[in-house]
């Protein structure tokens, strides 16, 4: 992946990227959002820790694609208070790779339930897996 970070525009204003190149032969997974909910349905007070719970999730879904939280490219994250950014902008900066993936960090009214401080939904990019190609024509007669 390249981070795209143009001279001519003003530096992001934390840590992640502009903008993500993934070049070609890679396969990507999109993530729908993720709550914090922990998999015994319990669901922390704490905005860093639905993060976490968040971002473990993540990891999850992205390890049934043999990717992990490295590959993440962009980040789309909600949350429903200005107070619960620096919660969730801990967790995201303690788990996404470097260089930082593309990120959006948009302000909500709220989820499905109140209890839910941040939800967080990601797109990840990996090489394409190699296979074993079949040799054609090899037998001997």
């Amino acid at each position: 992946m390249k981070p795209l970070t143009p001279a001519t525009i003003a530096k992001p204003f934390a840590r992640y990227s502009h903008g993500v190149e993934v070049p070609a032969g890679h396969r990507l997974v999109f993530c729908s959002g993720q709550l914090g909910v922990a998999p015994d349905g319990s669901i922390p007070e704490d905005v860093r820790a639905q993060a976490d719970l968040c971002f473990s999730n993540i990891a999850a879904i992205l390890g049934e694609a043999g990717m992990s939280l490295a590959h993440i490219v962009k980040i789309n994250a909600y949350v429903t208070d200005r107070a619960h950014m620096p919660g969730y902008m801990a967790a995201r900066d303690a788990h996404v790779g470097t260089p930082p993936p593309a990120s959006t960090l948009m302000i909500v009214a709220g989820f499905t339930l109140p209890v839910f401080k941040v939800e967080i939904e990601v797109v990840a990019a990996a090489p394409e897996k190699r296979r074993k190609s079949a040799r054609v024509g090899a037998e001997k007669f």
